[in-house]
């Protein structure tokens, strides 16, 4: 096991120091939150279950019997959720002789910025291998592909077939492809955009899309229609470990899209040894991101 001991913190046995700098960085909001739903959990692992219903209702000619439909299990999305944990330990003399606060408390904060960097990348994964095959979804595809195939028969895309970097023309053709998605038997659902999310590489471009008054990038005096219509009415949201800088994802209102399950909150814990008198300390906890209906989310990889 590593222990920190005085010899790592050697000038801070002393008078004389200026300052101790490098734990109290300011940190980002949690960006995942705004990408997805939460919801807790009670098992080692979840299981969303697509159901499809039934198709168009036929024409019952006069005299001739009723026609019969069946619908069914899609497929099955499943949450397997992980331990996340890290720790460390202090000796009783590093923490008596520090002339300069608590090391224990300092890096206890420390302990808390590197457990949600690890949810944020995880949650950011989800994303960011949204165009890999090598990550399918319960319908055996990506999460960001034209080719999610329908109960009924046929497929539907939550991605271009051809990429478009972030601009008016792709984030109207998106909205327009969202409210154009069907259901497993190809009936129309109501779906709409509600944020989009971007690395801060196109933080500019999509505070000028969605801001605008008037139509961004134009000498014409149109309104900006994206912004009067109300088209995405959560805004922008950055988010800094998305690994594309070209890459943008819109997200809808669909129920049971992408989703963090919750196995168990953090924990943190605080023990001394009897023996050593070394300070040990940690912090745990379980959870899983993914997705159950890609319908939740609409995406671009960019052209470059």
């Amino acid at each position: 096991m590593a222990i920190m001991n005085r010899a790592r913190f050697r000038k801070q046995l002393q008078e004389g120091l200026n300052t101790v700098f490098g734990l109290e960085y300011k940190r980002y909001e949690q960006e995942w939150r705004p990408i997805f739903a939460v919801e807790n959990s009670q098992k080692a692992y979840e299981e969303d279950v697509l159901l499809a219903g039934l198709a168009g209702a036929p024409v019952k000619a006069e005299g001739a019997p009723v026609t019969y439909d069946q619908g069914g299990e899609a497929f099955v999305s499943r949450y397997v959720h992980e331990t996340i944990a890290l720790a460390f330990s202090l000796t009783e003399e590093a923490e008596e002789d520090n002339l300069y606060g608590s090391i224990g408390s300092k890096y206890s904060k420390a302990l808390a910025r590197s457990m949600q960097h690890t949810k944020e990348v995880k949650g950011a994964a989800i994303l960011n291998n949204g165009f890999t095959a090598a990550y399918p979804g319960g319908d055996g595809v990506e999460l960001f592909s034209t080719a999610h195939p329908l109960y009924g028969g046929g497929t539907q895309a939550n991605t271009f077939t051809t990429q478009a970097d972030l601009s008016e023309t792709s984030l109207e053709e998106a909205m327009i492809a969202i409210s154009k998605f069907v259901d497993e038997r190809s009936i129309p659902i109501a779906v709409r955009a509600q944020k989009l999310i971007v690395p801060p590489d196109l933080m500019f471009v999509a505070e000028r899309l969605l801001m605008s008054p008037y139509r961004p990038g134009t000498a014409d005096n149109d309104i900006n229609a994206m912004k009067k219509m109300g088209m995405i009415p959560g805004g922008c949201h950055k988010n800094h470990r998305l690994t594309d800088p070209n890459q943008w994802t819109l997200i809808t209102d669909q129920q049971d899209g992408l989703k963090h399950m919750v196995r168990k909150n953090i924990q943190r814990g605080l023990e001394g040894d009897f023996e050593t008198g070394n300070m040990r300390y940690k912090a745990r906890e379980r959870y899983s991101f993914g997705w159950s209906d890609y319908r939740g989310a609409f995406g671009s990889s960019g052209s470059t």
